[in-house]
């Protein structure tokens, strides 16, 4: 008797846990959980495979990039939510890649891209590194945080141009046209109305994380959601639980989606 209400005590509990898991996952299909932007952010530097996405403005494919993370390989090995081991992250803390190419609209140059953010243990932002490249023009930027500066490079055909900005600089479109058109900057100006970027920047995006679902192909799929809303525009972030980027919509009808978004 005691072993058969042992026996039944134990398929209670295991009932009783499974129902509660299956109501976790799937019980809660049309309301949005929030969680922490920490966790979803820290998921994003440590997906253990890269992001292969197609770039679209409406319906008309623009072309693709590609977002890695620096540790993603030994990540793999390492178990679902658990933090990254220090050895991964100690010599050279994180690192974000993307690279890909598109064209804009009747525009037949394509620009390739391939940019690489550095972040300490600490998960805080210290070297940025883009490179653009179109047929007419390559541009490349570096910044180092500490130094609150950005160098430009800008090199065409026969010609290059080198400048030094300052993050203020980068709130004073008068002072970024100054900085590469030269003496002829204030007619330019004359002639064109700038945005008041300064009012602009000073609205600080405020950042929101959810848990939700959608569905990609036939399969309804948890993911986590970043939303974004500054200056009247909003960027959406979708995330797989592993950290790989899934889709991000932009102003404008951009989006970059991987394929499987759109397959039935």
């Amino acid at each position: 008797m005691p072993a058969r209400l042992t026996f039944l005590a134990i398929c209670g509990f295991w009932l009783t846990m499974n129902a509660l898991l299956w109501r976790a996952e799937y019980g809660s299909h049309g309301s949005d959980a929030e969680v922490p932007l920490e966790l979803v952010w820290r998921k994003i530097l440590t997906a253990p495979d890269a992001s292969s996405l197609s770039v679209y403005q409406n319906r008309d494919r623009m072309g693709y990039c590609e977002f890695s993370t620096g540790i993603g390989q030994q990540m793999a090995l390492v178990e679902g939510d658990k933090p990254p081991p220090d050895s991964l992250v100690n010599a050279a803390g994180y690192q974000l890649h993307l690279a890909g190419n598109v064209s804009f609209g009747d525009f037949t140059n394509r620009f390739k891209f391939d940019g690489r953010v550095q972040f300490s243990n600490t998960r805080q932002w210290r070297e940025l590194n883009l490179k653009i490249i179109a047929r007419f023009a390559v541009v490349e930027i570096h910044s180092i945080a500490t130094n609150q500066s950005v160098h430009v490079k800008i090199t065409t055909e026969g010609d290059s141009t080198e400048r030094d900005l300052s993050f203020a600089d980068l709130q004073n479109p008068s002072a970024l046209i100054r900085a590469f058109v030269g003496n002829s900057a204030d007619t330019l100006l004359g002639v064109i109305e700038l945005p008041d970027f300064t009012a602009m920047t000073a609205q600080r995006p405020v950042w929101r994380a959810t848990r939700t679902r959608v569905n990609i192909g036939s399969a309804a799929v948890p993911i986590y959601r970043l939303e974004c809303s500054a200056i009247g525009q909003s960027v959406t972030v979708d995330v797989s639980t592993l950290g790989e980027v899934l889709r991000v919509q932009l102003p404008g009808n951009y989006t970059a989606r991987i394929d499987e978004w759109t397959k039935p």
